[in-house]
C-alpha cells in the first residue's frame, strides 16, 4: 500500500486527488502513487463534481465543508486540495478509519 502524500504547514494539510466523475456513488477508492483516488456521483459540469468532492472529503475527514478548498485543478480530474484545521497525520488517520484499507 502506498501512503497518501500529505504536506502540512500553518494549520493546513494539502494532498493530491484524482477524481473520477459520474460514478454510481461518491466514495474514496484508494491511494495510488501518493494520490487519493475518489469516485464522484456528480458530473463534471458547472462545478458539480468539485462540490461533490468537497462534500465527500468534509464527511470523510470530519470537518466543515468550508475547511476543504480546491487549490489547483478545478477543471481537471487531477486536483490539489487543502484542509484547514488538520495536520497530515490526522488526515491519514481519518481517511484510514473511514476506508479500511486504501490500496491500489
Amino acid at each position: 500500500m502506498t501512503p497518501l502524500a500529505v504536506t502540512e504547514g500553518g494549520g493546513l494539510a494539502s494532498f493530491r486527488v484524482r477524481a473520477i466523475p459520474r460514478a454510481k456513488e461518491s466514495s474514496v477508492q484508494a491511494v495510488e502513487d501518493g494520490v487519493l483516488v475518489v469516485r464522484l456521483a456528480a458530473p463534471p459540469v458547472d462545478g458539480k463534481a468539485n462540490e461533490a468532492l468537497r462534500d465527500l472529503l468534509a464527511e470523510q475527514l470530519g470537518v466543515r465543508r468550508s475547511a476543504v478548498r480546491i487549490l489547483a485543478g478545478e477543471k481537471s480530474r487531477h486536483k490539489t486540495v487543502e484542509i484547514s484545521g488538520l495536520g497530515a497525520a490526522k488526515v491519514c488517520e481519518r481517511l484510514d478509519a473511514n476506508r479500511a484499507h486504501l490500496s491500489p
